[in-house]
């Protein structure tokens, strides 16, 4: 279906072996977004969407009978099944790009004692060709400008148009770029997550300047739009909730690929504003989905689209050898640190939930008792 094919994961969190992720059973929405994507779950999840219970998908989008769901259906993600299913996408779709939403660098062990590099190597060889980012610039200004520079160059464009230098607002990435694809012009919009100094250690980039940068963003776009861009699509690290505002109050934008909330939404919402509408997505986290937009062009404009939040199921989808050797290599030094028998658990430890995951409470609970404290507060190992 259509003429420009666009591939999306995000908030992957350096997860490059398949693992088992629970989904939240509580995600709150406020106002008009009460009982709306991406506030809804479980049940009211498969309702909404027309989900059959117990399903593969049933277990994909939801937390439901999680346990006995996860024995059945298997392990999901992984880097190395995630390839191969990249590899049949694109071979299927010509010209396709695939676009990583950021949080890629950070969140396992050998991404840390690796400073990123286990990630960058794999997604080169993933095959992304346009990312943004959030996590990444915990690694320091320096790191990320040396990947950015060095391993990057002519393989993948880092996007960001709301970071600038604190002095002289100069930019710090390229803010856009544009591709052409199958004769289409394609424009892709970064949007960084605009809280970092607030969110992550500030002394970590503290000449970069972050914000929403909305006025910035509609000086792009309707840039672009002059020079004749069929398509506009923003890779975005906002949060959902924001990208839905944005969407009514940016005009010009088709697509808005977002990400930091980890919300799997398995179809576009559609917002309206002053001018048009704006498809957004969000593609859940930890290479758990992967997001497949197809659009039909004419005329200049996107006449129709197709969108599918694909679960990657490691039991379903065989590993792609060479990934799967790239990710050994780097796994390899640690192997004794990594494979460390550290306890046994006889209940379930999960991590995602808005307020509180199990795994959260392990932690707090061993804060409390080895420091011999009162009260123990976590910074949010619960995403």
């Amino acid at each position: 279906f259509g003429n420009v094919s666009l591939l999306h994961l995000t908030d992957c969190h350096a997860q490059l072996l398949p693992g088992y992720f629970r989904q939240p059973n509580i995600n709150l929405g406020l106002g008009s977004h009460r009982g709306q994507p991406p506030h809804i779950v479980g049940e009211a999840m498969l309702k909404h969407y027309g989900i059959a219970p117990g399903s593969r998908a049933a277990h994909a989008l939801t937390h439901l009978d999680f346990v006995a769901a996860a024995r059945t259906y298997g392990k999901v993600g992984g880097f190395a099944h995630l390839a191969t299913l990249v590899k049949q996408l694109r071979a299927e779709r010509p010209g396709a790009l695939l676009l990583d939403g950021g949080d890629s660098w950070q969140g396992s062990a050998t991404a840390l004692w690796s400073n990123g590099q286990d990630m960058v190597d794999a997604s080169k060889l993933l095959g992304v060709d346009i990312m943004t980012g959030h996590w990444e610039f915990t690694l320091g200004a320096d790191r990320v400008t040396e990947i950015v520079e060095k391993d990057f160059r002519g393989k993948i464009d880092f996007l960001a148009q709301n970071i600038s230098t604190r002095d002289f607002g100069d930019a710090v990435f390229k803010s856009h770029t544009v591709r052409e694809i199958n004769g289409v012009s394609v424009a892709v919009i970064g949007q960084a997550f605009p809280y970092t100094p607030i969110a992550n250690p500030s002394y970590k980039i503290p000449q970069w300047s972050f914000g929403i940068q909305e006025e910035s963003l509609q000086t792009t776009v309707n840039a672009l739009r002059a020079q004749g861009i069929a398509v506009i699509v923003l890779l975005s690290h906002n949060g959902m909730d924001v990208d839905l505002k944005l969407a009514s109050r940016v005009t010009g934008i088709d697509v808005i690929f977002g990400g930091h909330t980890h919300d799997a939404i398995p179809e576009p919402i559609i917002v309206s504003n002053r001018a048009g509408k704006t498809l957004v997505t969000n593609a859940g986290s930890n290479g758990k989905f992967l997001g497949v937009m197809d659009l039909d062009i004419k005329a200049g404009r996107v006449a129709d689209y197709r969108y599918r939040l694909l679960p990657v199921f490691a039991d379903l989808i065989p590993a792609d050898a060479e990934m799967e050797s790239l990710i050994q290599r780097h796994r390899e030094p640690y192997l004794p640190e990594l494979t460390r028998e550290l306890a046994t658990t006889e209940t379930l430890l999960y991590r995602r939930g808005n307020f509180n995951g199990s795994f959260d409470q392990l932690i707090l609970n061993a804060m409390l008792n080895v420091m011999d404290a009162e009260v123990a507060f976590s910074a949010g190992f619960r995403w």
